[in-house]
């Protein structure tokens, strides 16, 4: 079954994500010159596979525009983005990603990492909020 990702909607995500739309038209969004752009941001443009799946490709551009690709390629591989990934394409420059939904299958280990951070995050700030209420009673930890 087929299943499109437009570029509008990897477009909204990365907006909602904190990243400058840099509005690049898709026919000028030059492969293998992303630093021809003084701001740091993204751009996105539709791309069609052999069987005319609609996905969507993501590119960086700006003077850091290898750190603005790792870091959009975290956000949208987030469990609550929902996306997938691809970075080598043919055809695509060294600054673009390829982009479509992930699957439940890719979902799940992905919710179970992010749950097993938080559990930790959260087992973490109660032994510090326990050793500060300690302190505030006058008891001081030996360590």
């Amino acid at each position: 079954m087929r299943q499109f990702t437009r570029p509008d909607t990897v477009n909204r995500q990365l907006v909602n994500g904190g990243f400058t739309d840099l509005a690049i038209p898709w026919d000028r969004q030059e492969k293998d010159q992303p630093t021809l752009y003084r701001v740091d941001g993204f751009s996105t443009r539709p791309y069609r596979t052999s069987d005319g799946t609609l996905l969507a490709v993501a590119g960086a551009y700006g003077p850091n525009w290898l750190a603005t690709l790792a870091e959009m390629n975290n956000w949208l591989q987030q469990p609550q983005a929902g996306y997938t990934v691809i970075g080598d394409v043919p055809g695509l420059g060294e600054h673009e990603v390829l982009v479509r939904w992930a699957t439940s299958d890719e979902l799940q280990p992905r919710r179970a990492a992010a749950a097993e951070r938080r559990a930790a995050l959260r087992a973490q700030e109660r032994r510090t909020q326990a050793r500060r209420q300690a302190e505030e009673a006058g008891q001081a930890s030996l360590f």
